[in-house]
């Protein structure tokens, strides 16, 4: 059964921005974009943004200085700074957005609510859609805003280590989806990333994040089901998504959890932390290994 989640929805269409929009809102533009698609977010946000957002970079700003795989979540207290740094209050309505259609923001909505903030929503479409709409932009640097009273309240069962896929490898209470392209998911692709070992967990379900997706906006409620089911995916368990860099598994966790009504785990180090790891403590299944079970 799909369940009705049309009520307190955490996606917005533009018109529904536009038409709620407060400057009580703290508007982010939380756009990222891999090395082949040649574009710079940053000046992309100079040249035209949302009036009033904010440049909310999890690649280079907002993330964890001292680790050595990309934009890893920052602990509690740096995220904290950061937030209340953008005019982020306990009661402020976040609506993040990137330059893809729908890419990266979800990226950020993942985080707010692994925070603790539960007030946040994903513009529908983007930027783009924003631009179709005829709404207005504005240009350059971002205006000085109030410092909020954001308080990082972390939700510990929305992130997961590398721990937490050995016991779901292990034990299988958790099912690991797996948002790359099915050529990488089955090692029959390289890695963009050198170094990382070609294939997915043992035992994981490929779900490309792109199936969920329709000209840069999510599909229905009904057609994400279907394509989590199809996947081999049961609602009933829970679950943890897991991609290249933990960005596009915010899609499937974004997706899942408006589908089945339940948090989904990301595993925040994803392939860029399991595929250099040691093949004894993390095993790596291929397309072929498959197919001589």
């Amino acid at each position: 059964m799909v369940p009705d989640l049309s009520r307190n929805s955490p996606l917005i269409n533009p018109a529904a921005l536009y038409g709620s929009w407060s400057r009580s809102d703290v508007i982010l533009d939380a756009s990222w974009y891999l090395p082949a698609h040649d574009r710079d977010p940053d000046a992309e946000y100079l040249a035209g943004h949302i009036p009033h957002a904010q440049r909310f970079d999890f690649d280079w700003v907002v993330v964890d200085q001292m680790s050595e795989l990309p934009h890893m979540l920052p602990s509690p207290a740096e995220f904290q700074s950061h937030a209340r740094r953008l005019g982020i209050c306990a009661d402020s309505r976040v609506v993040v957005y990137d330059g893809a259609g729908i890419f990266a923001a979800p990226r950020a909505w993942w985080m707010f609510r692994a925070m603790g903030h539960d007030n946040v929503v994903v513009l529908d479409g983007g930027l783009p859609a924003w631009k179709a709409a005829g709404y207005p932009l504005q240009k350059g640097t971002p205006e000085l805003v109030r410092l909020g009273s954001f308080t990082a309240r972390p939700q510990r069962e929305r992130v997961a280590s590398a721990e937490t896929i050995r016991r779901a490898i292990a034990e299988g209470q958790h099912q690991i989806v797996d948002a790359r392209p099915p050529a990488r998911f089955a090692g029959s692709a390289p890695e963009p990333r050198a170094g990382l070992r070609p294939g997915h967990m043992p035992g994981a379900l490929n779900l490309p994040f792109d199936r969920l997706l329709e000209n840069g906006r999510f599909r229905g409620i009904r057609a994400i089901s279907e394509a989590f089911t199809d996947a081999g995916f049961d609602p009933e368990r829970p679950a943890v998504a897991s991609c290249g860099s933990g960005v596009t598994a915010c899609i499937l966790a974004f997706a899942g959890e408006r589908a089945f009504g339940r948090p989904f785990a990301v595993y925040d180090g994803s392939w860029a932390e399991w595929g250099a790891g040691d093949p004894a403590t993390m095993p790596v299944a291929t397309a072929a290994d498959l197919s001589e079970s």
